[in-house]
């Protein structure tokens, strides 16, 4: 004997969040592997340039792990792209420093990402694209600003672009 399937009461917002962010993110991927860079690279790059920041802060910026983080740092490092020095303000620590190739890179890299973002909410009619916008802004600033803690933590993406 079969089971009828529950009826939905509401549209399916996980199915939509993540096939739309999934697409995002590998047109994201295609377009900058064409300079040769990750969105991870592209995220250190920025952030590293907006101001001094550790690699651990770099890391929580760009929501990835300690071995992530040491991979991208090092293949940022071997294109010539960043460097760890020390930092200015904690001797202990170390900051991730773009060189000047690196900022014309991530200058580059910003308007691929700006222009992955224009191509998708072009996409949409201007009323309907500024309510998507502003809707998504109140879930991510509100109701859905702060994951719940679980004993098994739902796999997500770790990167921001």
């Amino acid at each position: 004997m079969t089971a009828m399937a529950p009826t939905r009461t509401e549209p399916d917002l996980s199915y939509l969040l993540d096939h739309t962010s999934h697409v995002l993110r590998t047109r994201m991927a295609a377009a900058l592997a064409e300079i040769g860079l990750t969105a991870r690279m592209h995220c250190v790059l920025v952030h590293a340039l907006e101001e001094e920041r550790t690699q651990a802060q770099l890391a929580e910026i760009g929501d990835m792990d300690k071995t992530t983080m040491v991979v991208t740092v090092d293949a940022l490092e071997k294109a010539g792209l960043a460097e760890r020095r020390p930092s200015a303000t904690d001797r202990r620590a170390r900051i991730i420093a773009v060189t000047e190739a690196g900022a014309e890179v991530a200058r580059q890299s910003q308007r691929i990402v700006d222009g992955v973002h224009e191509s998708a909410l072009s996409s949409l009619p201007g009323e309907e694209r500024a309510a998507l916008l502003r809707a998504l802004e109140l879930l991510a600033t509100g109701h859905l600003a702060t994951p719940v803690e679980s004993p098994t933590p739902a796999r997500r993406a770790r990167q921001r672009a």
